[in-house]
């Protein structure tokens, strides 16, 4: 069991909020770290899976859509939140109470909004 959720930020979210995650001691990396700029959002995703990470994004339309899809084939993902367009100190605020209040399991397979 994973206490705490691995974050993947999708290239919308300031790198910032990855930065500021990570000086509150989670485990955070950006879309630009990985060389994953200018991908789809399925390659996001795919990619997020492939480290047991939960991706963080503004994009709900097509997120919702990835997740909905993923739950009606049954295939698992470490979760998806969805964050409206907010500074990155706020954005960063909300991420760490969910990543303090929910395990990685109970975000895994999640369309979380915060």
């Amino acid at each position: 069991m994973k206490l705490f959720a691995s974050i993947y930020t999708d290239e919308d979210i300031s790198v910032l909020v990855a930065t500021l995650l990570r000086a509150k001691g989670f485990n955070a990396t950006t879309t630009r770290e990985q060389r994953m700029l200018g991908q789809s959002d399925r390659a996001q995703l795919v990619y997020a899976i492939s480290v047991e990470r939960c991706i963080l994004t503004h994009n709900r339309r097509d997120f919702e859509r990835l997740h909905l899809e993923y739950t009606t084939k049954e295939q698992h993902h470490w979760g998806i939140v969805i964050v409206p367009h907010k500074n990155p100190q706020e954005i960063a605020r909300r991420v760490a109470i969910l990543l303090d209040t929910l395990t990685a399991d109970e975000i895994a397979n999640q369309l979380l909004y915060v």
